[in-house]
């Protein structure tokens, strides 16, 4: 019987309703959050029907990701703002470039700058790191994807963000792909009872064993996983359990996860695993450098 990879191309939260009620209620959120009961500065000192115009800059080199959302930030406290996109998500800047022009009512600017920005931020940061492993894998055959690792409510967007950067998505979450790791087999009795279990549970599911040493990763193909994890394994290591599993199962998904940086990522690819995954993607990437300059107040 086939079984999926277990490797979401095109997961459901792909394809972002930027309109949705979902997306209006996280901006809803974020800027209640920072606004509270009144942005007491920009009150005090930005009269009420100011108008202004503002360029939001790119201090670095950066992959975007999260234009849109920034973008309903400020629609959602100036539904008449005009709001200029000079980029698309997936799109890369380079210093000092242009990512968005903004014209409509400047309390609204001033407002919104620290939410849109560190949605902004925050997913462009994955995005870019997301592209440097990228770009260490290119040649072989290997694949970056993220994990779980994400931060609670906002893993779509993560995701989505890896995705920006040319990366892969793992399972989206506990529901999607079946991991066995070392506690589940241990609860199960056995790698292959682990297995059995899983199957029989589910017929559709990819089914992922995580492995330690060529002896696990024996048991895991012996059980008949459609995917092994070779996990927190010396480049050494993980190569000989690549060619070993290459060898009794070709058609077995191979991952090395564990200690992956941009260091020895291109090391572990040319083991000819099929991905590499890292949980840095998504919860150690520094926030990219973004600066918003107003220009042009009039009184309205």
């Amino acid at each position: 019987m086939a079984h999926s990879s277990g490797t979401t191309e095109k997961p459901a939260a792909e394809s972002f309703d930027w309109n949705s009620d979902k997306i209006a209620s996280l901006v809803k959120q974020a800027l209640a959050e920072d606004i509270g009961p009144g942005d007491v500065t920009t009150l005090a000192t930005v009269p009420e029907n100011a108008h202004g115009q503002a360029r939001v800059l790119a201090r670095e080199g950066l992959v975007c990701a999260g234009l849109p959302l920034a973008e309903k930030v400020f629609l959602s406290l100036d539904p008449q703002m005009r709001i200029e996109l000079l980029l698309a998500d997936g799109q890369r800047a380079s210093s000092g470039q242009e990512l968005f022009r903004l014209q409509g009512r400047a309390r609204a600017i001033l407002t919104g700058e620290r939410t849109a920005l560190n949605f902004l931020a925050h997913l462009s940061g994955i995005a870019t790191l997301t592209a440097a492993f990228v770009s260490k894998l290119e040649g072989t055959k290997a694949r970056i994807r993220d994990t779980r690792k994400t931060t609670p409510l906002l893993r779509a967007f993560e995701k989505y963000a890896v995705r920006m950067g040319g990366g892969v998505n793992h399972r989206i979450g506990l529901y999607d792909a079946i991991l066995l790791k070392e506690n589940h087999i241990a609860l199960a009795g056995g790698v292959r009872r682990a297995v059995e279990k899983a199957r029989a549970s589910s017929s559709s599911l990819s089914i992922q064993v995580e492995v330690r040493n060529a002896a696990e990763l024996g048991q895991a193909l012996a059980a008949g996983a459609d995917s092994v994890l070779l996990d927190n394994m010396p480049v050494d290591a993980a190569s000989l359990c690549v060619s070993l599993a290459r060898e009794l199962r070709p058609q077995c998904l191979v991952e090395i996860s564990g200690g992956i940086n941009l260091t020895n990522a291109r090391a572990y690819a040319l083991t000819g695993a099929d991905f590499l995954s890292s949980g840095m993607l998504t919860h150690s990437a520094p926030a990219a450098n973004l600066s918003l300059l107003v220009e042009n107040v009039s009184a309205g």
